[in-house]
């Protein structure tokens, strides 16, 4: 399956401003671009690319004053596959795990494992110690979390989506992975791309999305409390512990988004010769909030 995926930010630039993007692939997922893309700016400036404590490749820049815009639009091969379930994966004792995924169990920036502690065993204490439990946190956060794009905001935290019950996909994600946290299962937060692919038409704007992962039988498998199903086509840019470690953008300055327009579609081969030669931003008129 080829999946052509890109996006177009604008913003406005009071001030010469320093930014980080994390707006490239995981360096494991680069290895199935088919058509390369690139991260495009305009007004042309110098990108700096690094390596964060996650694995990750985020990039760094000066932003000029005036407009600027962040592009990219690429193709990518992906194994056509929905998420792997795996109902036999155990829980691995704490004393057990690589000292690598420790830090997966502590609180963070949006996920407040010592306030949701007890909730958490009270509510999944009796489930068993394997994706059963991890699947029931889910479920539950599926069940008792309502989709509200108003109801996001930059601050907060897996504790207010439960005292509030709403959110975007990266809340019901804080919560869960959380949870998750809470019970000893290590969890961290990941962000890409996800379209509409083998699903009925989604009304809503195209967007990034955020998930979660766990660790359960010595790796690494894909969760998602706001879908709660199995989804095909997800391009993973970054992971972290939370949110914080993964935002699109941060900026040390003021910036105002004016455009924020995400693709993401399954092609043709003959679709892929057919946008080999694509070099220019593509303006697209969807748009929502970062």
């Amino acid at each position: 399956m080829l999946i052509r995926i890109g996006f177009e930010m604008v913003f406005e630039v009071p001030a010469p401003a320093a930014m980080l993007l994390m707006l490239g692939l995981r360096p494991e997922r680069e290895t199935s671009i088919r058509r390369p893309g690139g991260l495009r700016v305009e007004p042309e400036v110098s990108l700096e690319w690094y390596s964060d404590g996650f694995g990750n490749r985020p990039a760094r820049l000066l932003a000029p004053e005036g407009r600027l815009i962040l592009w990219d639009d690429l193709i990518v091969e992906d194994d056509g596959q929905p998420d792997p379930v795996v109902p036999n994966a155990k829980q691995i004792p704490v004393q057990d795990l690589p000292p690598g995924v420790l830090v997966y169990l502590l609180s963070s920036r949006y996920c407040e494992v010592d306030r949701l502690s007890d909730t958490a065993w009270r509510l999944f204490g009796g489930t068993p110690e394997s994706w059963a439990r991890v699947q029931a946190i889910c479920d539950w956060v599926h069940g008792n979390v309502r989709f509200d794009y108003q109801s996001a905001r930059p601050t907060k935290t897996a504790h207010d989506v439960y005292e509030e019950r709403a959110g975007v996909c990266r809340d019901f994600s804080h919560l869960a992975l959380t949870f998750c946290r809470c019970l000893n299962i290590p969890a961290r937060y990941a962000t890409g791309y996800l379209g509409d692919i083998g699903i009925p038409f989604q009304p809503y704007p195209m967007d990034f999305s955020g998930w979660f992962e766990a660790y359960l039988d010595g790796r690494w498998y894909t969760f998602d409390a706001r879908h709660n199903v199995p989804r095909i086509g997800r391009v993973l840019m970054a992971h972290g512990r939370d949110a914080a470690d993964v935002a699109l953008t941060t900026t040390f300055g003021t910036t105002w988004l004016e455009k924020f327009a995400v693709w993401t579609d399954e092609v043709s081969d003959r679709e892929l010769g057919s946008l080999q030669e694509r070099r220019t931003p593509v303006r697209w008129n969807a748009t929502s909030q970062v």
